[in-house]
């Protein structure tokens, strides 16, 4: 499941983390140290766990993406379900590993979720635009969750930058499961152009924690 073209990437934990429940998490502790060196301003980690196929708990973490995720969210951007792009692709579309590291020192902002140390889900947003840039979970970890979650983070942190509408492009096959995990979580379509769906999403008020 992915918007626009990229989409549908570690740090060290603080030794002495400051540990806060916030109505975003449900129920997961976040630790966010300000201390520590980080993309973003501030650093933020949040465990749970989720079922396997076979029935295993599984330790999931999610935390803000850094420069160093950026190989990992290309190597697993090429692995997804839907809206699948080769590397060259996605470099013919001006989508390299350079420019995602100018977007986040600039515009862009996301977060990822690891298992065992592997990327297995990231999405990002562009503050500047209000755009939900891209989700992207790992076929064998769809249904866990994690999407949602991470979408979360970023809708919060556009929220927290004063946009009361974002937006975000899909493909225009609503038989896609993208499609169907987008109207569930409350975005709706906005228009058809140059051979994209546009949908939005407003802001009611219901604010979680973001940060900016």
């Amino acid at each position: 499941m992915q918007p626009g073209i990229m989409g549908q990437v570690r740090l060290p934990p603080p030794s002495l983390p400051t540990t806060h429940r916030a109505p975003l998490t449900s129920g997961i502790k976040v630790k966010i140290d300000s201390d520590l060196p980080r993309q973003g301003p501030f650093y933020i980690q949040c465990s749970k766990f989720a079922m396997s196929e076979n029935g295993d708990r599984t330790a999931m973490t999610f935390r803000e993406i850094t420069h160093e995720d950026i190989p990992s969210l290309f190597a697993m951007r090429i692995a997804t379900r839907e809206n699948a792009l080769s590397l060259e692709e996605l470099s013919a579309q001006g989508i390299t590993e350079d420019s995602v590291r100018d977007m986040m020192n600039t515009t862009h902002r996301g977060w990822l979720c690891e298992v065992d140390g592997r990327v297995v889900g990231f999405a990002m947003g562009n503050g500047t635009t209000g755009e939900m840039w891209v989700i992207a979970v790992l076929p064998e970890f769809e249904g866990r969750g994690i999407g949602a979650r991470l979408m979360n983070l970023v809708e919060d942190w556009l929220w927290s930058r004063g946009w009361e509408k974002i937006w975000l492009t899909t493909d225009l096959d609503t038989s896609l499961r993208a499609y169907g995990f987008y109207l569930k979580r409350g975005w709706t379509d906005a228009e058809i152009k140059d051979g994209l769906r546009y949908m939005k999403k407003r802001n009611k008020g219901k604010h979680r924690d973001g940060g900016q």
